[in-house]
């Protein structure tokens, strides 16, 4: 693991999720930015102390030098975004899969530059947009690629927050003060940190890529350097129009995730708050209750469920679900063998390419007035 050290929030994430399905084990990590917080951090995740590393770059030259056997099998990187594409590159080249958090890197040039190096290392990579990896949100992307509701007219994607409607980052909170960093974030703030999970989760579910936007951004808290909330009209390839909202000053607001998909003949409705249920809509008919662990679901979110209906399974479950998906594949890949097609599910460099051609569009769109803008992926 390169990140996730004390004081991290997502790297805790991380390592519940690949400790799930008991496929993972954490054993080596450069932790954090300083070489003590590193290794105290290891410390206190019972790493051995000759496995807790004061850089990535010593962590990655150190693993690859021991017997495959012993060495690590795969990076996972859970820094803020400006760490994201030293590290992957390292890794790769260096010949070690990578999982990594999004956005894939800090700008769009390096998450093209990240393409041609995953293609040159023969070596697997996978980003974590966690919601994709819900049983419902699968079985709604099969409902829509089956043709159940027809040809697809309008797409709604909701992400509202409240968490920073205050200026935490001024209070020494950590995890608000590389969010509305530039210089670590990136271009955009609210639209880059769960934006780009709406924008995801849209095409994921819908099969359909947005084609061009028009985007009014905003940074409500005073002083804040980057956006605490957009709103987004949008323009897919097939015709279908959509409206995308992302907010970090919505009070109230928990972690409101939400779709609605329309199609000429009929919906459906999921959100994260209650995430095992999906909502559909069928022309002259009564709305029907879909939910997760039923024998009437299919292949894939029975796939991506581990209990019975009635035992709720949630972020922590969906987000194991891409460590899962990638350790198979490895495990496929290792034995030489074809992968089903349930295994390779999970996000990968062509989802973070889109992912940051959406921020640069959005931040485009709104310094341009509010401009239809062209996705350019």
């Amino acid at each position: 693991m390169v990140g996730g050290g004390q004081g991290a929030f997502i790297g805790g994430v991380h390592r519940i999720a690949a400790a799930i399905d008991q496929k993972i084990d954490l054993v080596c990590g450069a932790f954090s930015s300083t070489p003590e917080k590193s290794k105290a951090s290891g410390k206190e995740l019972l790493i051995p102390d000759d496995r807790c590393y004061g850089t990535f770059e010593e962590m990655i030259q150190t693993e690859a030098s021991l017997p495959t056997d012993q060495r690590m099998d795969f990076v996972s990187i859970v820094t803020p975004n400006h760490m994201h594409f030293a590290p992957a590159k390292l890794a790769l080249e260096t010949g070690f899969h990578v999982l990594s958090d999004k956005p894939a890197t800090f700008d769009l040039q390096q998450s093209k530059d990240l393409k041609g190096i995953i293609e040159a290392s023969g070596k697997l990579y996978g980003l974590t947009h966690n919601y994709t990896g819900y049983p419902m949100v699968k079985q709604a992307r099969d409902f829509v690629k089956d043709g159940e509701f027809g040809e697809i007219r309008k797409i709604v994607v909701e992400y509202p927050q409240g968490w920073l409607a205050t200026k935490l980052e001024a209070e020494g909170a950590k995890q608000a003060e590389w969010r509305t960093d530039p210089k670590r974030s990136g271009a955009a703030g609210c639209m880059g940190d769960i934006g780009t999970h709406a924008e995801n989760l849209a095409e994921y579910i819908t099969g359909l890529q947005i084609k061009e936007l028009l985007a009014d951004l905003t940074a409500f808290v005073p002083g804040r350097q980057l956006d605490d909330d957009g709103n987004v009209l949008l323009r897919f390839e097939n015709g279908a129009k959509g409206v995308l909202h992302a907010s970090q000053i919505s009070v109230g607001a928990e972690n409101n995730l939400n779709i609605r998909v329309y199609g000429e003949k009929g919906g459906l409705e999921w959100h994260q708050v209650e995430p095992n249920t999906l909502l559909v809509h069928r022309l002259g008919k009564p709305t029907e209750v879909w939910r997760t662990g039923n024998d009437y679901v299919g292949e894939n979110a029975a796939h991506a469920s581990r209990t019975p209906f009635g035992h709720p399974e949630g972020y922590l479950e969906a987000f194991a679900n891409i460590y899962k998906n990638f350790a198979d594949h490895i495990l496929a890949v290792e034995a030489g063998e074809t992968p089903d097609a349930k295994v390779t599910d999970y996000p990968k460099i062509d989802d973070g390419i889109r992912g940051m051609a959406f921020i640069n569009a959005v931040v485009t769109s709104s310094a341009n007035g509010a401009a239809w803008t062209p996705i350019e992926a």
